[in-house]
């Protein structure tokens, strides 16, 4: 059976990459820059919207949120998705239409239009390194390391570095011949995949929970639970989950401290929280989400694809709507792996390793279901594949048109293609050779978290003002980006334990999104001194692309109401 699985999950893999290249060739009349970089910008809403879910969605999502959400901080890791969600209406209405507007190829390319040539050049070139070395290096780690520990006993596929370079060459292959279209079709075969391989593993979840003892489980329910044995044993499925970790009638208040201190399905966390604490629900972790879903290349390329406005509006606000269901199939699977198998999550230390709850769901709920496996497994190999593919897309464009259309006045749209390819054979080779490096780090979360904080508040403050501020000098592009780099990097190695240490923080950490905020708001008010000591004497004119259609959609806007109403539903419901 398991040659059977292997060979059913290897075809699965193979032939979605096929349909992609398959479908890439019915664009060949959008041939040039735009046919490859931006799928010759035709990308309807429904490609739109599981193409954003399935590059978002990879196995640092599964790994990461599920392993979180196994230890204290529960529910609380949803907000990672649910105010996505909020977010990604935003960028509908806000982001999209300006940036259609000017018809960009890559978001650095605004800031030129708004600043100048170092300000985007001051966004390409870390943007480049932080896809390729960072971002990309950590979704072939992750996929490599999730694959290669499921079939720890099967030559080649058990191998760490081998598998890293099967899941890059896989996802370099359709990305060199089919560009950002090849991707978007996969991705709607992946992205569905997704959502009902993790809806699989929660309800055999579920089911495991119901037939379990309530003897063992009881030994895994939060502190300030008076729920019983007898409470569980006369309880169905859902309702052993709520006893064990929210108590009788949602007793078990949230508390700061170890796993099982308090109530684990709670989405406000005290304030001492090192993670979340709810002050980073004001700030923090809109910072983060803004720049990931308005400004992130690797995100936004598939928007600046759209047919028209109305049709990136609807598939953005889709993405949305699955964005509500993320937490259902990746963060609930979480906790029900502490309460089921938390013996497997023990270390030969003694300690728990909380990142392997996922994989060992998988492997004790779905291993033994060979007909059911191999469709869990090519999701969740597919959406590692469909990441990497989306970042090496994302990271050849920024080179290919910020750094070297711009350096050599290159305008031939051919030899531009021709260049992104040499591209994409570069990043994916670094990459490769890198991401097994990255099974020393101690957290792969932790490592893609620190680098985003030296960026992504300086870019957000910045395109604020480029977006609401026609009269901000033009230098202020690149001071802005760089004055965050300096000010978190003062806030994570010196200013931030100072404080701490003297007593004079709310926590004994500060935690990474607290950085950020603080660091965004001072990057704003340099902004705004800026503006007032030098302001410019005429206001900056963006250019206007005729050639898209700029209509808002009603559909999209009602639907986005929906979305803002239900988020609000899930906070209430999960307070």
């Amino acid at each position: 059976m398991l040659l059977l699985e292997v060979a059913l999950f290897l075809t699965a893999v193979v032939g979605v990459i096929w349909l992609g290249i398959w479908k890439s060739k019915d664009a060949a009349a959008h041939s040039g820059a735009s046919g490859y970089f931006l799928a010759g910008r035709g990308l309807t809403w429904w490609l739109l919207g599981f193409s954003l879910i399935a590059a978002n969605i990879s196995t640092e999502q599964f790994v990461g949120m599920s392993g979180s959400s196994a230890n204290w901080l529960g529910m609380a890791i949803a907000s990672y998705e649910w105010m996505a969600a909020v977010t990604l209406v935003v960028v509908a209405f806000w982001f999209l239409p300006k940036f259609l507007r000017v018809g960009l190829y890559t978001i650095p390319e605004f800031l030129e239009y708004r600043f100048d040539a170092v300000a985007r050049m001051t966004m390409a070139i870390p943007a480049v390194f932080t896809l390729v070395f960072v971002a990309t290096s950590s979704v072939i780690f992750s996929g490599g390391k999730f694959v290669s520990s499921y079939y720890h006993d099967v030559p080649v596929l058990s191998s760490l570095t081998a598998v890293c370079w099967m899941i890059a060459i896989f996802a370099a292959v359709y990305v060199f011949v089919g560009g950002l279209r090849a991707c978007a079709w996969t991705d709607l075969i992946w992205g569905s995949a997704l959502i009902a391989g993790g809806a699989i593993v929660m309800v055999l979840a579920f089911s495991a929970l119901s037939e379990k003892s309530a003897e063992e489980l009881i030994l895994t329910k939060v502190q300030n639970s008076s729920a019983t044995v007898e409470d569980l044993r006369a309880a169905g499925p859902w309702e052993r989950f709520v006893l064990l970790n929210d108590g009788k009638d949602g007793e078990a208040e949230a508390r700061n401290g170890p796993n099982l201190s308090g109530g684990k399905l709670h989405m406000v966390r005290p304030i001492e929280d090192t993670d979340i604490p709810w002050t980073a629900l004001l700030v923090g972790l809109w910072i983060p989400n803004f720049f990931y879903w308005g400004l992130n290349q690797y995100i936004v390329q598939r928007t600046l694809g759209a047919k028209s406005l109305a049709e990136g509006q609807k598939g953005i606000v889709l993405a949305a709507m699955l964005k509500l269901l993320i937490p259902f199939v990746v963060v609930i699977p979480g906790i029900l792996a502490f309460n089921l198998f938390s013996g497997d999550l023990l270390t030969a230390a003694g300690t728990y390793d909380y990142d392997r709850s996922f994989g060992v769901l998988v492997r004790n709920l779905v291993k033994p279901l060979p007909l059911i496996s191999w469709f869990v497994l090519a999701a969740l190999a597919g959406a590692v594949i469909s990441s990497l593919a989306s970042m090496l897309n994302s990271a050849s464009t920024i080179a290919t048109m910020d750094l070297y259309a711009k350096i050599t006045g290159e305008k031939s749209e051919e030899k531009l293609v021709r260049v992104g390819k040499v591209f994409v054979g570069i990043f994916v080779v670094l990459a490769a050779l890198l991401a097994p490096q990255l099974d020393r780090l101690t957290s792969i979360f932790a490592y893609i978290q620190e680098f985003q904080g030296f960026i992504s508040p300086g870019i957000l403050a910045v395109f604020i003002f480029g977006f609401f501020s026609p009269r901000t000098p033009r230098f202020f592009g690149w001071l802005g980006i760089a004055v965050n780099a300096i000010a978190y990097a003062t806030f994570k190695w010196f200013l931030g334990p100072w404080l701490v240490n003297r007593g004079w923080w709310y926590s004994s950490e500060m935690a990474f999104l607290d950085r950020m905020a603080l660091c965004f708001f001072l990057v704003l008010l340099v902004g705004i001194v800026v503006t007032l000591v030098k302001p410019l004497k005429q206001p900056v004119v963006m250019p206007v692309n005729h050639e898209i259609a700029l209509e808002s959609s009603r559909v999209a806007k009602v639907w986005g109401v929906i979305v803002c109403v239900s988020t609000a539903a899930l906070y209430l419901i999960f307070w």
